[in-house]
């Protein structure tokens, strides 16, 4: 399994390949361990065959081994390749959740 323990709502990252320009701004990359092809935006027209970068996005459903991650569309890619970049903090309560007594 990934480095840590990998839960809903945490953000992960994904390392990928850039395989080609589709459009003037978008470029089609390859994720490990996906069967579906995915293009992502990209204006800056730098980016190459070959290169590596790094897609960011939360988690929204883990089982099995495979984690699903919110990029635009969701991605479910196995859990060993994905690594973790900020672990999920739920909101801290301001007000008491009961009433006190009068």
């Amino acid at each position: 399994m990934a480095k840590g323990s990998i839960n809903i709502g945490d953000e992960v990252a994904i390392t990928v390949k850039v395989r080609r320009r589709v459009t003037e701004d978008r470029v089609s990359v390859s994720i490990p361990s996906y069967g579906q092809p995915h293009s992502i935006v990209d204006r800056t027209s730098i980016m190459t065959h070959g290169q590596e970068i790094e897609l960011r996005g939360d988690v929204t459903r883990v089982g099995e081994g495979k984690v699903t991650i919110n990029l635009d569309v969701p991605v479910t890619v196995n859990a060993d390749v994905v690594r973790l970049v900020r672990a999920y903090v739920p909101p801290k309560r301001k007000t008491p959740f009961v009433d006190r007594p009068t």
